[in-house]
């Protein structure tokens, strides 16, 4: 498979369109414009007096390098690297090999690849614990080393079936019910038949023999639990995972990926930072926005809508709850039943919880007649939406049961469809380019074997998703046959300052719900016509896009995102009042700006719970600062800037405010 490009804009009117993999904080940030105040010099080093007290001997105060996230390589992929795919696939085996030559009773079940590695299901009497991982480990490597072929073999239904009652894996017969086609594959590491061959029904792909394989190149991670197939009525197994690589040295890059991303792990940070909590009281997956939190997200909505209002969308606001007929129409009870909450009634009828906002915005449109005059229509909502996940899979924000998706709806003719596909792709750089991403990876999904609309309709559709990127100047990868069934899509993954990909937006064409609730214009012939519908989201969702926003900024918030964006420290309580003094002076001048005084300690600890708390700027005011109306100002991402007048400050923070600058 041909690598993935790092997908970059032909054109944009940002500055900052370098790739995040050359300079991991370059695109996270924005540069001041010329008309930006300049800053006099430094007077004094007035926070680096203090290092020793706020951080301690072995640190010293932060300057703009030392924010910098240490520069790590990019790691191949399963999508990237086919050898790096069959390698993991090949592990599995090897694991769940290893693990019934060291534990026999151990019954097996499924062990694919996943994106760094891979796992095995197992039916064991007794936990893993981590000492029996470690001699999973060394046995696997054992196996490694000892060369063996791994050999496929084609066989009829009847003989695999007979072949695993005879080695009693029960799981492995239900595995087999599942498989449709024939023959039947499996694949065995050893020769068949040899004394040491294990084998298991596998379609592959998979390495040679064993020894194609570093043996130091691989590592048991942990173990979790996992029900069999999903199901909390069928038996709890026990999911061994483990990471592979192509060599040593990337499986050591890899656990310094890892450390970095625990580091950034957005559930640590928003619990320190006081940004938002899971409340289990309330129930798993439950979202509660704290303070700080909420006027963050109230940044992200409000820059949302502005953009989106200045892009020719109209907002719409739709309820939580819809009789249950309307899900019946739209096919979500018949396709996505187990994501949904079961329903309720209300006055001897059934409702049921949204888990999506279109059939919504479609009942909008059928409100009244439309003609071919008044489209396309762009209609935008954040809408929260409900949605039923296991509880073992709930993740921090990024896998919850209740959040907010930034969607939005364009009714068109089929002639704009390439027009405003290239108008969201548009919008979606301008709006991720604020939050510093600007390094895309680009999928396109075309047409699957099941689906509705015609040929014609689907033809002009991925055309014209064809023509909008190329007009865009954006390359991008084929799925062939991974479209929805109703309709091709385009899925924008974005890169982190480590990295890390993640899916966020979305664009799909729609020709299903338009069917599904007859929806009409009258085109200029008089004739009635179905217009084409088109999903789209940005964010994907509030919740998980602020998550990845965390752990992209390791909680050094863009300053004109922070909830808090200066704290002013008085070197004493003589200094109280010229603080707040200032800070009136500062809010008055610039209302968005969010600044506060701390007092009632030491200015050391000041200091240290400034740092701890991630503070943008910390100003200090003493004697000379009153005298001078000024402010000692030290920043995070620039370090110690000095005395600064009042009245550049002030003019700085309307300057950051106003055009969504990271820095002072």
């Amino acid at each position: 498979m041909a690598a993935r490009p790092h997908v970059m804009p032909a054109t944009s009117s940002v500055s900052h369109s370098l790739p995040l993999s050359h300079s991991p904080r370059a695109a996270a940030r924005r540069r001041h414009s010329s008309s930006s105040v300049p800053l006099p010099q430094q007077k004094r080093p007035l926070f680096s007096a203090f290092a020793s007290v706020t951080t301690g001997s072995e640190t010293k105060a932060k300057t703009s390098q030392e924010a910098e996230p240490l520069p790590l390589p990019e790691l191949p992929t399963n999508e990237s690297d086919d050898e790096l795919l069959r390698i993991r696939h090949s592990a599995a085996h090897i694991l769940a090999m290893a693990t019934q030559r060291l534990f026999p009773d151990v019954q097996v079940t499924i062990g694919p690849w996943i994106d760094n590695g891979f796992y095995y299901d197992f039916d064991a009497k007794e936990a893993f614990s981590d000492a029996d991982l470690k001699k999973i480990k060394k046995e696997m490597q054992k196996i490694i080393r000892k060369k063996l072929p791994i050999v496929s073999e084609e066989v009829t239904r009847d003989e695999a079936k007979a072949r695993i009652e005879a080695i009693n894996e029960p799981y492995k017969l239900e595995i087999l019910d599942a498989i449709k086609e024939e023959p039947i594959t499996i694949y065995h590491i050893g020769e068949p038949g040899s004394e040491e061959s294990w084998w298991d029904l596998c379609a592959g792909p998979h390495v040679e023999k064993t020894s194609d394989i570093t043996s130091n190149a691989i590592d048991l991670e942990k173990v979790a639990g996992a029900y069999w197939r999903g199901d909390e009525t069928r038996p709890m197994l026990q999911r061994v995972y483990g990471t592979a690589w192509k060599s040593k040295q990337q499986l050591v890059q890899y656990r310094e990926l890892q450390k970095e991303a625990a580091r950034r792990d957005h559930r640590l940070i928003g619990k320190n930072l006081d940004l938002f909590s899971i409340q289990e009281e309330a129930g798993g997956g439950l979202v509660f926005w704290h303070p700080k939190g909420a006027y963050m997200r109230h940044k992200i909505e409000s820059l949302w809508k502005d953009i989106h209002l200045r892009g020719g969308y109209e907002l719409i606001y739709s309820p939580h709850i819809a009789q249950q007929d309307l899900w019946h129409t739209s096919g979500h009870l018949g396709f996505y039943s187990e994501s949904m909450f079961n329903g309720l009634e209300v006055d001897k009828e059934m409702y049921q919880l949204k888990p999506m906002n279109c059939p919504f915005h479609v009942l909008v449109y059928k409100d009244q007649k439309r003609s071919y005059r008044q489209l396309p229509l762009r209609w935008a909502e954040l809408g929260t939406v409900y949605r039923y996940e296991r509880s073992g899979t709930l993740q921090g924000l990024f896998r919850v049961r209740g959040f907010t998706q930034d969607d939005a709806h364009i009714f068109c003719l089929p002639n704009q469809v390439e027009d405003e596909i290239l108008g969201v792709i548009n919008l979606l750089e301008d709006l991720l380019s604020k939050f510093g991403f600007a390094d895309y990876e680009v999928n396109l999904s075309t047409r699957p074997e099941k689906s509705v609309g015609s040929d014609e309709v689907w033809q002009k559709s991925e055309d014209a998703i064809r023509s909008a990127l190329a007009r865009k100047g954006w390359d991008f990868i084929v799925d062939e046959g991974g479209g929805a069934f109703y309709g091709p899509k385009i899925d924008i993954k974005i890169k982190d300052a480590i990295g890390r990909k993640w899916q966020c937006s979305t664009i799909q064409v729609d020709f299903n719900l338009p069917e599904r609730f007859d929806l009409k214009y009258t085109d200029s012939d008089a004739a009635e016509k179905r217009p084409i519908m088109i999903h789209r989201a940005i964010f994907g969702s509030v919740e998980r896009f602020f998550g990845i926003l965390t752990e992209n900024y390791a909680g050094d918030f863009p300053i004109w995102l922070s909830a808090e964006q200066m704290r002013i420290l008085p070197v004493s309580e003589d200094h109280v009042a010229y603080a707040e003094e200032v800070k009136a002076r500062i809010v008055a001048a610039c209302p968005q700006a969010r600044v506060t005084v701390a007092g009632g300690e030491r200015l050391g600890k000041l200091i240290r719970t400034a740092e701890v708390e991630k503070v943008p700027l910390m100003c200090v005011v003493g004697d000379s600062e009153r005298e001078a109306g000024a402010l000692n100002v030290r920043s995070r991402t620039q370090g110690e800037l000095g005395s600064v007048s009042v009245e550049d400050v002030i003019q700085r923070m309307k300057v950051m405010n106003d055009e969504q600058l990271s820095e002072f």
